[in-house]
This record gives structure tokens, C-alpha cells and sequence, in this order.
């Protein structure tokens, strides 16, 4: 017997909107295009493996959930399996590998990965997000936009800090059916009093949203930055999803240097072929600045190791490690500087 997970949380998504739309008239617009939005994902011709991600979604089975924690680091659905169920589980979540963000924990009990399926993503995001989320404005009652959100990690602990509304966007069919998975065991562990879902999934980028929305006190763009051509029309797109005094929160791979120090890569950057600009923290806070942000800080700043991102059961392809120069962890393969992340946070 099928589920209906994907179609319920489509239906979930309109009726967020189209409440959100009667407070804020923008967001009319985000109804307008939401069909096409949805279809195209769907669409075999734009995305060959749609049709086996959405199978494998609507056969995993229903499970008695007793508890859902958003705010364990270890995403975990509390939840007995038999041998059957474990079985199916598995194998319908690894037709949807390569597992990146995450972990994810189905079935056993909350601190016990071992009588449970442990989704054990190639980055260990939990470590993100323990850097971030202490300084972060309160998320309490407030919209959330995560751009580049991936498989949804990130949102889930966002709705577990009490946001009152999630909206994740990335245009990934993969990342979207995964996401659909774990809300299938979610199901409505994140609801309102009223009954409605506070985590959502749209599967397109951030350039797809009608500009100048205006529609969230708070705005994520967690590892997307360095993947822009133009990195100053990204951060105007995200300042335009801002509230007036909304809260911006960056995360990017930066590079030492001064205000001045922009490394471009000429080819790859740690085999990646889509890197286009690794400012420094004091050149990023002036770009900032340039488009209109105020109170800008820098609150963390990470070298990227070997154990927060790594090749893992259920990520079988090359990872950092393999990316670094063998010689010298401090460079990559390519001889630039080893990954280091920068988290920023600034006001509309």
C-alpha cells in the first residue's frame, strides 16, 4: 500500500501559503507559481530519476511513532521496527543515496542508534548548526527562508527551535525526495495546535522567487554563496526575502586576508567546478555592507576537517579527504588553501 506523504505536505504548503497570503499580499505571487513549481520537479524529462525517488518515498511503510526530537543532533524518529520494516526501510532510503546532509535516525529509541536505522551523512551538519544556533536571534514564532537548504536538516532543527514557519528551498530532485522521506516519519510532530506543518519544501532556487518578497524575519544561505557567478546578486536576492531588521545569516568558505583578498580559483576548488569567489571575513562583511545591510559580525569561523565531512555507508563517493593534498591537509589538491567557513550574521 502507497503513502501520501508527498501529496499531503504539497497540500500543507499551499494552505501555509495561502494563509501567509491573507497577511501578506506578496505572497500571492509564491501561490501563482507553486504548481508549476512542484510539476517541474516531477517532470521525467527535467529530472530522469524522479519517478524511482518518488516510488521509494510512497512505499516506505507506517511506523508507530512515539516521539519526534527536532532538537537532537541526531534527527531522531522514536519508533519500533520489526525485521520487515527495518529491511524495507533501509533499502528504500539508499535508492535515495547519496545521503549528504544530516544524520537522520529512523526506528529505535532517542540516544540508541544501534536498535535504529542511522542515516549517517556524509557532513556531519549537527556540528554546523552547534556553532551557529548560539548566535542566532531568537526563532521563536518567526518565518524562516533556508536557502540551499539540501536535504532539510537544517530546517528541521530550525521548526525545533520553535520557528512558526520553515520554508526550505533548494532546487535538488534528490535532496527534495529526501527530505520527503523523513517527513514521512515526522509526519506532524512539527503541526501547530492547529493541525499545520511548520516545515516545507520547495525544490527551486533561490532565484526563482519573486523578488523583494519580504516575507521572513529570518534568512539562511548555509554553504551556497561560493557556489554564485554573482555573489552580490545572491546577497541582494536574500536581503529582498528580508523583513525590515530581518536577520541574515551567512555561511561560506572565506580565506585569510584583508578587506581586499578575493581568491577566485582558476579551475577546480577541492575538485568542485562550480567555486567562483572565496572572499576574506573583512572583504565579505564590506560586501555586506555594499548592499545594505547593518550590523554586521562574524561569529565563527571553521577549518573543515576529515570527520565533519567524510565518505560514510550511505555517501560511497569521494569526500574531503580525497580532495586534500596528500602531503599537506592545509592545501587542496589544486594547491589552494584547505576549506575554512565563515559564519556571518547582519540586520536588513
Amino acid at each position: 500500500m502507497l503513502n501520501d506523504t508527498i501529496t499531503r505536505a504539497e497540500r500543507e504548503l499551499y494552505l501555509t501559503l495561502l494563509a501567509l497570503a491573507q497577511q501578506q499580499p506578496s505572497a500571492y505571487e509564491w501561490l501563482t507559481r507553486l504548481p508549476m513549481w512542484l510539476n517541474d520537479i516531477k517532470d521525467k524529462a527535467n529530472y530522469a530519476h524522479a519517478p524511482a525517488y518518488q516510488a521509494s518515498v510512497a512505499r516506505l511503510p507506517s511506523l508507530m511513532v512515539n516521539h519526534v526530537d527536532l532538537n537532537s543532533d541526531v534527527l531522531t524518529i522514536d519508533a519500533s521496527l520489526n525485521q520487515s520494516q527495518y529491511k524495507q526501510t533501509t533499502a528504500l532510503l539508499k535508492q535515495l543515496m547519496p545521503w549528504r546532509k544530516g544524520p537522520f535516525q529512523i526506528g529505535g529509541q532517542i540516544g540508541d542508534d544501534e536498535s535504529g536505522i542511522k542515516i549517517d551523512t556524509e557532513w556531519h551538519s549537527d556540528w554546523k548548526w552547534q556553532r551557529v544556533a548560539p548566535h542566532l536571534g531568537r526563532l521563536e514564532g518567526r518565518r524562516v527562508l533556508d536557502v540551499g537548504g539540501g536535504s532539510g536538516y537544517h530546517g528541521w532543527r530550525m521548526a525545533g527551535a520553535g520557528a512558526d514557519t520553515v520554508i526550505i528551498i533548494d532546487p535538488s530532485c534528490l535532496f527534495y525526495h529526501q527530505f520527503m522521506a523523513i517527513r514521512h516519519f515526522v509526519g506532524s510532530a512539527d503541526a501547530h495546535e492547529t493541525g499545520r506543518y511548520r516545515t516545507h519544501y520547495i525544490p527551486i532556487p533561490l532565484e526563482a522567487l519573486p523578488e523583494h518578497s519580504q516575507l521572513f524575519d529570518t534568512v539562511f544561505s548555509m554553504g551556497v554563496l561560493y557556489h554564485r557567478q554573482s555573489p552580490f546578486e545572491h546577497l541582494q536576492q536574500l536581503r529582498g526575502q528580508l523583513v525590515k531588521g530581518g536577520e541574515l545569516v551567512l555561511e561560506t568558505l572565506v580565506v585569510e586576508g584583508d578587506a581586499n583578498t578575493v581568491l577566485v580559483p582558476h579551475d577546480r576548488y577541492a575538485q568542485m567546478n562550480n567555486v567562483y569567489f572565496l572572499p576574506s571575513v573583512a572583504a565579505l562583511i564590506g560586501w555586506l555592507e555594499k548592499i545594505g545591510f547593518s550590523e554586521v559580525r562574524c561569529v565563527d569561523v571553521a577549518v573543515t576537517s576529515v570527520e565533519e565531512q567524510r565518505q560514510t555507508e550511505w555517501m560511497t563517493y569521494h569526500s574531503l579527504a580525497d580532495f586534500l593534498d596528500p602531503n599537506d591537509a592545509t592545501k587542496t589538491i589544486e594547491g589552494y588553501p584547505a576549506p575554512m567557513r565563515a559564519t556571518l550574521i547582519a540586520k536588513k
